[in-house]
């Protein structure tokens, strides 16, 4: 949601764009902490309980913010509302894979992983419109008032003694996770999700200031950007169940030549347009596969499993911005962040391939 409102948030607040691009840092630095962290703590709770628990938080701490004039209380309900979430993501991940067969996690997982393709599409540029014409503030009332809903809804669809989270000891999943192949799973996707948050939480200023589209295109271009995420979910997860690592090899390399082309091209605006459709794909389609495959391999310890791989995601998501905001902070430019998010994808694809060699 922040992603087409950091400029209005900035003005309003009175402080700098790399210093409101940190509300999307501290809200993944919450992520980061809270998945295992969450996971761990309503281990015990009935999955009904604790989803409800940590959407009704989520309501709670966006109606503050939407209150709140301070920059400091605005940070700190980004953090606590991201606990939240993390936990939310942990269980939610761990509740769909119990749902199919065991050789159907990745379609599961693209399923709940879909949903937040829904929100690129529908939520972000929602959001980027009601900062347009009724303030930053607007977004966040209408975050509560969506979610609200949803809590009705996992009362009714989630039995109320549906399993606990964490049957076993919680040691004993901890010792599971030790796994080499789990770690370079988690490692891929800190670094492709990193590229992606990197451009994509400045792509508003990006496409105004480089590109040149006028202000009211910006909502136009992230929902673009979330119909190419929505699309990557949904043709991943019909592969990644079978071929995912053929997947994941044309993803890597489809995300650095997309970054590093969209730097270069960034001031033409057709090519921008295709290119933010078509990274939006390789980035949601890479990014649930690679959590998928953590949850295969973590088979001892789904809910664990499922913190683990929130919290990885969430590491990219907060160190991509953090450089982007450095970035344009020491004065690179608007276009800087498109070439760190290469980087970090080069940096992917030499891991790949040095562990593909080893193998």
């Amino acid at each position: 949601m922040l992603s087409g409102l950091l400029p209005e948030i900035a003005a309003d607040l009175h402080v700098s764009l790399s210093a409101a691009g940190l509300l999307t840092s501290a809200y993944a630095l919450g992520m980061i902490v809270g998945a295992p962290l969450m996971a761990a703590w309503s281990g015990r709770w009935p999955r009904r309980r604790a989803l409800v628990t940590f959407l009704a938080t989520f309501v709670l701490v966006h109606v503050i913010g939407a209150l709140t004039s301070s920059y400091v209380v605005l940070l700190s309900t980004r953090v606590v509302g991201a606990l939240a979430n993390a936990g939310f993501w942990a269980t939610a991940l761990a509740a769909a894979t119990t749902l199919v067969a065991p050789n159907a996690k990745a379609r599961a997982t693209s399923i709940v992983v879909g949903g937040v393709t829904v929100a690129c599409v529908a939520g972000v540029p929602a959001g980027a419109l009601l900062g347009q014409y009724g303030g930053w503030r607007a977004a966040f009332w209408a975050v509560a008032l969506v979610s609200v809903p949803a809590v009705f809804a996992i009362v009714r669809a989630i039995p109320a003694d549906h399993a606990p989270n964490n049957r076993g000891s919680l040691g004993k999943e901890l010792r599971s996770l030790a796994n080499s192949r789990l770690v370079v799973a988690l490692t891929l996707g800190a670094l492709v999700n990193g590229a992606t948050f990197c451009s994509f939480t400045y792509l508003a200023p990006i496409l105004t200031n480089v590109t040149g589209f006028a202000v009211g295109w910006v909502p136009v271009m992230l929902a673009l950007f979330g119909l190419g995420s929505f699309a990557g979910v949904s043709i991943g997860g019909r592969i990644a169940d079978v071929r995912p690592h053929a997947l994941l090899a044309v993803g890597g390399y489809g995300l650095l030549v997309g970054w590093a082309v969209l730097a270069l091209t960034a001031e033409n605006p057709l090519v921008t347009a295709v290119l933010v459709f078509g990274l939006g794909a390789f980035a949601f389609g890479t990014g649930s596969t690679l959590v998928s495959r953590v949850l295969y391999l973590a088979t001892e310890a789904p809910t664990l499993g499922g913190g683990f791989a929130t919290a990885a995601l969430n590491v990219g998501a907060a160190v991509g911005p953090w450089l982007g905001g450095l970035a344009l902070a020491t004065g690179l430019g608007f276009g800087s962040p498109l070439w760190i998010s290469a980087l970090l994808m080069a940096l992917a694809v030499v891991l790949s391939a040095i562990v593909r060699a080893r193998v």
